[in-house]
């Protein structure tokens, strides 16, 4: 496929982001030993096929300083983008507690503007999330980050936000085809409110692919990830494992009929969705790679009508996910 094709941007806030960015969350641990340098080697390789949009944390163990080391190797002068976040423990937010944090986040990157900053924060009881986004909008007029934005924030709690003039350009948020939540709410209060949605767990920490297609229910001891533990769960609150072999076997056909891959499909399923500014697909550097499958994500023209509903008429048989965004986190 063409580069361009992989690396279609889309707007978010003031920024051009590529349709599919690298995660790095994997990196924090829970998914096997990092080997560092290969890890950069393979962000470059992700860069050189078009992926320049990477998604970090300042608690995703090395993942800042691993794109610090990255921007200093990489092989051309192209623009990548690095987003990172802001995860504070709960307490007080005066400006130079989060003014320190964004400091730390510009050294390790080695950078002297970050491209975005996603806030988290953990309970909405504590109303001091407001000082954090009012410090960290004080810091974008600064010049020291480009773009304000929120990591599993719902709806109400990100309307509270912009109704106190902080502006965000997007919500980091779990959303694919069998978590929709933010379908219900979120969705049409970004379109009005011009907020895009950074989409994470699309592929369910891998178990939408091949690889679980026509195969047992994994047993716990079997769930050697964090990320399978607890996708895992997201399966198990939506249906049984027969329902899901049901909707890989759908996905399935679909990518035999576009010659693609199950991951593909479910992938460009969300990636097409309305409000959608990227899709963010998790990288285990330098234990496991997979450019050359992600590349063909956009080498398709899309679903057609009738692609969904074949999928939607699987999801519908299955419970769906209550609450909103971010719910699990609180």
């Amino acid at each position: 496929m063409a580069e361009s094709s992989i690396a279609t941007r889309r707007p978010v806030g003031s920024l051009q982001v590529p349709a599919i960015t690298i995660g790095l969350w994997q990196v924090a641990g829970g998914h096997g030993k990092i080997d560092l340098e290969r890890a950069v080697q393979e962000m470059k390789l992700y860069a050189d096929a078009g992926f320049q949009s990477f998604d970090l944390a300042d608690i995703y163990g090395p993942s800042e300083d691993l794109y610090g080391r990255f921007l200093k190797q990489k092989n051309d002068a192209s623009h990548a983008y690095g987003f990172t976040k802001f995860v504070p423990r709960p307490g007080p937010m005066p400006r130079n507690v989060v003014e320190a944090s964004i400091n730390r986040s510009l050294q390790k990157m080695g950078v002297s503007v970050l491209d975005m900053v996603q806030f988290h924060w953990w309970d909405y009881e504590d109303e001091r999330y407001l000082d954090a986004v009012k410090a960290l909008t004080e810091l974008k007029r600064e010049g020291k980050i480009l773009e304000v934005a929120l990591t599993n924030f719902d709806t109400f709690h990100m309307n509270r936000i912009l109704s106190s003039g902080c502006p965000v350009a997007s919500n980091q948020v779990a959303y694919s085809i069998i978590d929709t939540r933010p379908e219900k709410k979120m969705v049409p209060w970004c379109l009005q409110n011009n907020v895009k949605l950074l989409a994470y767990g699309t592929l369910l920490g891998g178990f939408i692919s091949e690889k679980y297609f026509g195969k047992h229910e994994p047993k716990r001891v079997e769930l050697n990830t964090s990320s399978l533990a607890k996708y895992k769960y997201v399966i198990d609150q939506w249906g049984d494992w027969n329902l899901f072999q049901e909707l890989l076997l759908v996905l399935k056909r679909l990518a035999e009929k576009y010659g693609v891959s199950i991951s593909n499909i479910a992938v460009r399923y969300i990636a097409d969705k309305p409000a959608v500014g990227t899709v963010i697909i998790g990288a285990r550097l330098s234990i496991a790679e997979h450019i050359a499958d992600n590349s063909r994500t956009f080498s398709f023209p899309g679903l057609d009508a009738d692609d969904v509903s074949l999928i939607q008429a699987v999801v519908h048989k299955g419970r769906p996910l209550v609450g909103d965004c971010g719910d699990e986190y609180r």
